[in-house]
């Protein structure tokens, strides 16, 4: 079972053009004839999503059931529960007893997780083709037929609590970037981390666990995604002998609230002992694509011009031509189904103090801002870009990742399909409009960054 931190680890088992491609997937172009996966979709009278990418290289498969519901979607005051029920749906059901659904997984070959984000709930196993109805069978029993027993319950809230101590409590940078984020998005469940707040979770009660369970666990709320040695028409008759037997349920909307507009400076800065080098982060609110297609997709190329590698705009700069950094990076994310994010960060040289490096960035991106970028750096992003998406085919679970991630924010089949082809219409002009828009100080968009210092501790001298 994963949290959302977890869930990038997962991530990083597979190629580096399936990482850059699902940051990249999540936009809303028109529809048009290019296939980058070649996937097959139908709907079944439930509401159930059922989404196949051939891949016939080996006789295995990826399955992986999505939700639609994630941190973001919890009831205030019970922060966490999304991640927290992740790990219940590990612990029985009426037919299979806790543990069993990984022991059968593990005894028939294959290997089963989970994870959870701010807008999805996702479980997934990767095995040999001829078990798939097998794990149909099991993902659609607990889907409707969770029943952990009560010591269950009791001794996995331990181990989520524990897992939150390791992990974020634990780790000066872990929580330093917790609470920037939470800052950041102020009146926003983006603000409030995916494993929940430590007094939150203490107070879970079952009654409010299987609320959360019936209000979000259904056919009609969930996506089957397959990637492998199958095709539609064969999974058909599994699938309705399955997931097809469900019943559907009524959901509330997702309705999200907005962050309000606020210009002044947010400044945090944290000193501990176990950082070695001093450190920045600057963190922007940005659109997702689901908020403005067009501009999605130019702060991507943006994001390609400043920092995918040493011949880029910052890196080049700053670490390679003045020496100013050991390392330097701009980052955007708008794959969510509410904001995107604009991360900048870096590690200033032994001379240089992270205010310096800072204001050398600043300088780097004005001048965009004011002179833009030019035409061979748009088209060379493009291709790049292009390239990386097609070599993410060859991955197997890594197709299966993009299509839920995309479909659980919004997005459809052809979004991800056509991607190739949306990315080549960004111009010039479009990345230096999104500079300005998004990264003026002048004038911020929605609302100014939160900017946080790393430091080692000053060691105190005795007299």
């Amino acid at each position: 079972m994963l949290e959302h931190k977890k869930f990038y680890e997962i991530l990083y088992k597979f190629s580096s053009a399936f990482l850059l491609l699902l940051f990249l997937v999540c936009i809303t172009p028109t529809p048009i004839n290019a296939k980058t996966f070649n996937a097959e979709s139908y709907t079944l009278e439930n509401g159930m999503q059922v989404v196949v990418i051939p891949n016939h290289r080996a006789p295995i498969i990826t399955h992986m059931v999505w939700y639609r519901v994630g941190a973001a979607d919890e009831e205030q005051g019970s922060s966490g529960m999304a991640h927290y029920f992740e790990h219940l749906m590990f612990k029985g059901t009426q037919k299979m007893a806790p543990g069993e659904f990984s022991r059968t997984v593990k005894n028939l070959g294959g290997n089963d997780n989970a994870f959870t984000g701010q807008d999805y709930t996702a479980y997934f196993q990767s095995i040999s083709v001829e078990h798939l109805e097998k794990l149909m069978q099991m993902e659609a029993d607990r889907m409707v037929n969770l029943a952990p027993p009560e010591a269950d319950f009791i001794s996995e809230k331990s181990v989520v609590l524990e897992e939150r101590r390791q992990r974020t409590d634990n780790d000066p940078k872990g929580l330093f970037t917790e609470q920037m984020l939470s800052t950041l998005f102020v009146n926003h469940p983006y603000g409030t981390p995916v494993i929940g707040w430590l007094n939150e979770i203490k107070g879970y009660e079952w009654e409010d666990v299987k609320s959360f369970y019936d209000n979000w666990y259904a056919p009609n709320n969930a996506i089957l995604v397959i990637s492998g040695d199958v095709t539609l028409d064969q999974i058909k008759p599994m699938v309705a002998k399955t997931y097809g037997q469900l019943k559907p349920k009524e959901f509330k909307e997702r309705t999200r609230p907005e962050v309000p507009p606020l210009k002044s400076d947010t400044i945090m800065r944290l000193e501990h002992q176990s950082i070695n080098q001093p450190s920045f982060q600057k963190l922007y609110i940005a659109p997702s694509s689901t908020q403005n297609k067009k501009d999605s997709l130019a702060l991507e190329i943006l994001q390609e011009i400043m920092s995918s590698g040493p011949t880029t705009r910052l890196y080049k700069s700053l670490v390679v031509e003045q020496k100013k950094a050991i390392s330097v990076s701009f980052s955007y994310s708008g794959s969510a189904l509410n904001y995107g994010t604009m991360w900048i960060s870096g590690a200033p040289a032994d001379d240089v103090n992270s205010e310096e490096l800072i204001a050398l960035i600043d300088t780097e991106i004005e001048n965009v801002i004011a002179n833009g970028v030019e035409e061979s750096e748009v088209s060379s992003a493009i291709q790049r870009l292009q390239d990386q998406a097609v070599f993410a085919r060859d991955s197997l679970s890594g197709p299966a990742m993009i299509f839920g991630r995309a479909l659980t924010t919004g997005n459809t089949i052809d979004d991800v399909e056509n991607w190739v082809e949306d990315i080549a219409t960004v111009t010039k002009e479009d990345v230096q409009a999104v500079a300005k828009k998004y990264l003026s100080k002048d004038t911020p968009w929605l609302r100014s960054p939160v900017v946080g210092f790393l430091s080692p501790k000053k060691q105190e001298v005795a007299e």
